[in-house]
């Protein structure tokens, strides 16, 4: 079970000051985040793609420079296997860059994908009108529908203005429940509290929302 980290900010930040959190949100995880991590990052109107085998808290936060937008995922691999990075998020097309967290097994949908993940988020495409918070919507309900064992169903997805995050899990309520906290000049959404947790507000569980 991975771990996710978003911030966006109209004022350009720091980089290696989120990464440097949330090497810490990984290291203090109950669950191993080492298999690998991927970032995208949003500055000077344009993105790029970040991906690395090593674990997150390995790797030097320090030369990303600034950014306006950052999204973040440290993989846990299911059962160890896979550990490729190909198969690290974020999985992105044109548009879209998506992160996922949670366990899921005997998922009947028909999806092109390496992982289950990227299966996921090719699925929740086909719904996509423009607006992919009704995509959203409608994918996860029917996965949910058509899965044996849900966990856990964390999904944050990024269209550069928007991020979209549904979260739905059946167990362990403090491990899989995302955070968001909001200040004067930027918005964070992480897999735990960071830079203290009183600030921080629970995104509900079995919710799907838009955030800006």
């Amino acid at each position: 079970m991975c771990r996710i980290l978003f911030v966006t900010s109209e004022r350009p930040f720091p980089v290696a000051d989120e990464l440097r959190a949330f090497q810490r949100v990984c290291l203090d995880s109950p669950e191993y985040q080492g298999h690998g991590w991927g970032m995208a990052l949003y500055a000077d109107g344009e993105r790029r793609i970040r991906k690395s085998i090593n674990p997150i808290w390995k790797d030097d936060p320090e030369g990303f420079g600034e950014a306006n937008a950052i999204v973040v995922h440290a993989r846990s691999a299911f059962e160890d296997r896979d550990i490729r990075i190909e198969n690290n998020m974020p999985f992105f097309d044109d548009r879209l860059v998506f992160v996922f967290n949670g366990e899921l097994r005997g998922v009947r949908i028909k999806s092109e994908g390496r992982i289950g993940a990227e299966k996921i988020f090719n699925f929740a495409k086909r719904f996509d009108k423009g607006d992919f918070l009704p995509a959203l919507r409608k994918a996860t309900a029917v996965i949910a529908k058509r899965t044996a064992a849900l966990k856990a169903m964390n999904i944050l997805v990024f269209d550069g203005e928007r991020a979209f995050v549904s979260s739905t899990f059946a167990e362990r309520e403090e491990y899989f429940t995302m955070r968001v906290k909001r200040s004067d000049d930027a918005l964070r959404i992480c897999s735990a509290p960071y830079l203290g947790e009183d600030d921080w507000q629970r995104i509900p569980n079995n919710s799907a929302e838009a955030y800006q």
